[in-house]
């Protein structure tokens, strides 16, 4: 195996998304950047290559006790979400920047959906539960052929 850090692999990740996600005027692309202590969301046009609504922990009304936990991250998918809807922009393409969706990325797009943005996605939670009761059946029908024995 090659010696590469874990920004590298991040970047190289991300290039790959990006040959896939494009922003246009109608559906632009939000992009994800997250460090340490802070999160990054901003609504471009890629055809124009203009950044139309951004917006981070880094700001002073948005800045809290800490800008780099789930707490920031749902903030700033919610206010992503009321600015981009300010400026009549409804239906995004989400851009995980190489990150997993998982933890703080997954917060920020969640709140984004919960806040108005790309209203027509389906949720997934109820779905994920659905399969869990299944699971349990069997387990149940199991434990009555023990007791029969």
């Amino acid at each position: 195996m090659a010696n590469t850090s874990r920004a590298e692999v991040r970047t190289a990740i991300h290039q790959r998304i990006r040959r896939k996600v494009r922003g246009n005027t109608e559906r632009p692309r939000l992009a994800i950047y997250r460090s340490l202590n802070h999160i990054y969301a901003q609504v471009i046009d890629d055809r124009n290559g203009k950044t139309l609504v951004s917006a981070s922990t880094t700001e002073k009304d948005v800045r809290g006790p800490s800008g780099g936990n789930l707490d920031a991250a749902r903030r700033i998918g919610q206010l992503i979400a009321e600015r981009a809807l300010a400026q009549g922009i409804e239906q995004v393409v989400f851009d995980r920047g190489g990150y997993l969706y998982h933890g703080r990325v997954k917060a920020l797009t969640d709140a984004a959906r919960a806040a108005g943005l790309n209203k027509n996605e389906a949720v997934a939670e109820p779905e994920a539960e659905a399969p869990k009761k299944e699971a349990e059946k069997p387990a149940e029908k199991k434990s009555k052929k023990k007791k029969q024995e």
